[in-house]
């Protein structure tokens, strides 16, 4: 026997299984099980270490960016400019510890599923039941459950006492399972296997015992465990962009770094020492040092404000990466709909009822076919079944936190909830007809059943279960006040229009008898019922879902439902949320599709039912290989590997799991699945942002290296020193460049399409505008530089102008780049960080001209009023040209 066989443990009776694992009914004896321990191991899911602080210190130095700024560090240190040296490091450091920073915590997601272990079990061992730690446990070991028990490994179940079991962590099923030892097919899902007990579920009512089959990493949730592990999470679009970005411009600059050194030893005769300088000064001058620390800037002030709209971000990069979502892949249950079982309809002998209102709060109106109900005057039928679910009940509501909550079964805190709605109470109805004795629920009788007595000494049996069942006990029906015999056709009839619409139907039943009675047996219950009528009850969508998704839809985002549950109730749901709900796609169907297949029907399948971890996962894995950005929400521990493999793993923070939240890059604080249109919509606004960022410093960048590339071309002294090009790049990123951060929404972000992930970050429109600034910025700057020479200023004044004039160009631009297709903003209110930060740099520039320190350090000098008007020409005139090239674009349609 090994336990790594692959074994449907399901499929097989209880005895043979006892016999597989060479095991009995009264457990283990101690030698065999401490031999198992040795062969098999701990219960215990395996861990893998993190990485250390100073590790993840060290990888935030892995950039391209950061290796040229490093090397050219060196050189200059080489060369005995240690001011330089230490700037160019300075700024190195800066940005490595704000991106180290904002890493935040490594992935915890093994631990918390670890901690879903019990502490100890009650195991049958040497013929007597002992507590045991459950990482002792063996294949082999008979472990009894009790209810409020968490069920410590993967168990074949051999007696069962009414045990239900809360799977939906592991199934996603939303209400709990009955369980029972009859082996079942071995084809049958994860949810569907009735006589099995899970590692880490919990046993909501009732008792029972079996063996264990998996411990550890073999069974269910180790299963999952490994697939985490073995799940690479994906970069998400901005740092694909960003990445393929640093390799061009990396290229780019190491290039022009060459030619500068080439051109000046070999045809202008500088020195190698002067060269190397200028090379340096180059590469300074076109790295945009900045940019890492602006980016994360702009990302956390994104964050933040999805954190005020209960969106919490666990990594910063996924701020971006929801604005390119195509695909949004949800659970159901707790997602999509409540986690709450609603009445919906009620079916009698006479009337149909529809039932308004959601949830557990007793609030809600009922109408009777066409009409509205008034009074339960009007309706003897309805108030008899409503009484009926009253008194046979265990549940309890209770108001707490602004909020309904239960205790006990939600299908009978659900006919709790109906009661509610018309007015009766558990305390007022128990005075007229206390319960003397009950039958709890069993998954073999499928009924719940309680004897009460009247005033009238007569005894009354109220039985709710399954109504298959309860028609076999029926041979009566209720109706304006009497019993007439059961029409078994109306009923079958009622039953399939309530499957259809993917209710959970459940019937009420009442027998009178002529005596008080005061203890209830099986044999009361065999027949002579009068069917009092049927209730059919669903798990019911958010309202407000209904509209996030058509938002979705608008905004060309694909919703897809991805369930445990059944594909008659999921059908159901979609219909209601707006879904396509034609020919859902079960997990068993999805087995039997190879990849070209399944890609094939996911281009018309949005529901897809009875769905294990594993399936998940294909499907995520699929419409990514698709070409698709995919979003995947959950909150059970079966959700955690897709929710990881996603671009974006959105994890609910009321109902999720840890397990789920650690796996995920966002958390859903009001666990609504609206949320994530609010998120998308600030993700799409980030991206923008970024955009604008970006083709603001980059001209900047490209500005002053061709300052520098044409002074050497044409046998120039430097018009900018290194150390004043650092000035300018972080003096720029701290001031005009933030200002952008704060620059509003663009209107109507959600009614565009996601951007094509494979596109560029900058397009062949923008990189022209790139360019075509840069030049503007280097002919003005240079410019003024040769002018202000040839009028015989000194070189210290000279390079003051070029540097206040390239300032001078920024603060022109700055205006123009507040809107990428449209005109220039000067506007106060929309953003007054814009006129706050322009004032900023205006006094750090004075400072920098006038200020003895800085004149010392930087290399200035004092200018005249006159280079001040020069300056100023320079900012209106490329502000002007700049919105002349976008007017051009416009009216030529070429978009940007």
């Amino acid at each position: 026997m090994s336990e790594s066989d692959s074994r449907d443990w399901h499929a097989l009776a209880a005895e043979h299984s006892l016999q597989q694992l060479r095991s009995s009914s009264a457990g283990l004896d101690s030698e065999q099980a401490a031999a198992r321990l040795r062969e098999y191991g701990l219960n215990q899911l395996p861990q893998r270490a993190g990485l250390t602080p100073w590790r993840r210190f060290l990888l935030q130095f892995h950039n391209l960016l950061i290796y040229v700024l490093l090397a050219a560090m060196l050189m200059t240190l080489a060369l005995g400019q240690w001011l330089d040296s230490a700037v160019i490091f300075a700024v190195v450091l800066i940005n490595v510890v704000i991106s180290f920073i904002q890493e935040g915590k490594a992935e915890q997601a093994m631990r918390a599923i670890q901690s879903m272990l019990t502490v100890d079990s009650r195991v049958r061992r040497d013929g007597e039941v002992i507590s045991l730690a459950a990482e002792q446990l063996v294949p082999g070991d008979v472990v009894l459950l009790d209810a409020g028990e968490r069920v410590p490994a993967d168990l074949r179940l051999l007696e069962v006492r009414d045990l239900r079991i809360e799977e939906a962590a592991l199934t996603g099923e939303s209400l709990p399972a009955d369980k029972q030892i009859e082996p079942v097919e071995a084809l049958a899902s994860l949810g569907d296997r009735s006589c099995m007990a899970y590692s880490g579920t919990l046993v909501s009512a009732g008792s029972g015992s079996g063996v264990v089959v998996a411990s550890g990493g073999h069974t269910e949730l180790g299963r999952i465990s490994h697939l985490l592990s073995a799940v690479t999470a994906l970069q998400t679009p901005l740092l694909a962009d960003m990445s393929r970005f640093a390799r061009y411009l990396t290229l780019l600059i190491v290039s022009l770094a060459g030619l500068t050194f080439a051109v000046g030893v070999w045809l202008r005769g500088y020195s190698v020492s002067e060269m190397l300088m200028a090379s340096v000064g180059l590469a300074v001058a076109a790295i945009p040092e900045g940019l890492p620390a602006v980016l994360t800037i702009i990302l956390a002030l994104g964050l933040q404000r999805m954190a005020r709209r209960r969106a919490i971000i666990r990594r910063l990069p996924a701020v971006e990466s929801l604005g390119a979502v195509t695909v949004i892949c949800s659970d159901k249950t707790g997602t999509l709909t409540r986690n709450e079982m609603t009445v919906q309809q009620v079916f009698t002998a006479a009337h149909h009822y529809q039932v308004d209102g959601v949830g557990y709060a007793p609030h809600g109106s009922i109408s009777c076919d066409d009409g509205q109900l008034r009074s339960l005057d009007s309706a003897d039928d309805l108030r008899e079944l409503v009484r009926a679910g009253l008194l046979v009940n265990n549940a309890s509501l209770s108001f707490n936190e602004q909020q309904w909550q239960i205790s006990g079964d939600p299908t009978e805190a659900a006919l709790l909830t109906l009661a509610g709605k018309l007015g009766l109470q558990i305390a007022q109805e128990n005075q007229h007809l206390p319960q003397v004795d009950s039958i709890p629920f069993s998954s073999e009788r499928r009924y719940l059943a309680s004897l009460h007595n009247d005033r009238n000494a007569h005894g009354l049996i109220y039985v709710v279960g399954a109504p298959e069942r309860l028609l076999a006990l029926c041979n009566r029906q209720w109706r304006d006040g009497q019993d007439e015999p059961l029409d078994l056709k109306h009923w079958r009839a009622r039953l399939e229009q309530g499957a259809s619409q993917g209710l959970r139907m459940i019937g009420l039943a009442l027998r009178t008898l002529p005596q008080v009675q005061h203890e209830l047996s099986y044999a009361d219950i065999e027949g002579d019922f009068v069917l009092l009528g049927l209730v059919g009850m669903l798990d019911p969508p958010r309202e407000e879902v209904i509209r996030a998704i058509a938002d979705c839809h608008s905004a060309g985002i694909r919703v897809k439902m991805i369930t445990g549950d059944h594909a008659a109730t999921a059908a159901s749901i979609a219909r209601s949320l707006g879904l396509n709900s034609e020919a859902p796609l079960t997990g068993v169907e999805l087995d039997e599709l190879n990849d070209v297949e399944l890609d094939a029907r996911l281009a018309s399948t949005d529901v897809f039912a009875r769905a294990s971890p594993s399936h998940k996962l294909r499907l995520v894995e699929r419409l990514q290989a698709l070409g698709e950005r995919v979003a995947m929400t959950g909150d059970g521990v079966n959700d955690a590997p897709a929710l990881k493999r996603a671009d974006i793993g959105i994890a609910m923070g009321i109902k999720g799991t840890e397990v789920a939240k650690e796996a995920s890059q966002m958390v859903l604080a009001d666990d609504n699945f609206a949320t994530i249109t609010h998120a998308i919509e600030e993700g799409r606004a980030v991206y923008d942002t970024l955009k604008k960022t970006i083709l603001f410093i980059l001209p900047t960048n490209g500005g002053q290296a061709l300052v520098l590339l044409v002074a050497i071309l044409f046998g120039l002294t430097l018009p900018i020193t290194p150390l004043q090009i650092l000035w300018v790049n972080m003096i720029t990123a701290v001031t005009l460049a933030l200002a952008l951060a704060f620059e509003p929404a663009d209107e109507g972000l959600m009614r565009r399409s996601p951007r094509d992930p494979h596109l560029p970050l900058l397009s062949a429109v923008l990189l022209w505008r790139i360019v075509w600034i840069s030049v503007m910025m280097m002919a003005a700057s240079l410019g003024l530089f040769l002018y202000s020479q040839y009028l015989g200023w000194s070189l210290e004044s000279s390079r003051s102008l070029a540097v206040n004039a390239l300032m001078a160009c920024e603060i022109g631009y700055l205006f123009s780049s507040r809107s990428l297709h449209g005109t220039a903003r000067f506007g106060w209110c929309d953003n007054p960080m814009v006129w706050a930060m322009v004032l900023l740099l205006c006094a750090l520039q004075l400072a920098l001209t006038y200020w003895t320190p800085l004149q010392g350090l930087f290399a200035t000098d004092a200018l005249p009023l006159l280079a001040w008007v020069w300056c100023l020409g320079a900012a209106i005139g490329l502000c002007a040209l700049v919105e002349l090239e976008k007017y051009l674009l416009r009216r030529l349609q070429v978009c940007a």
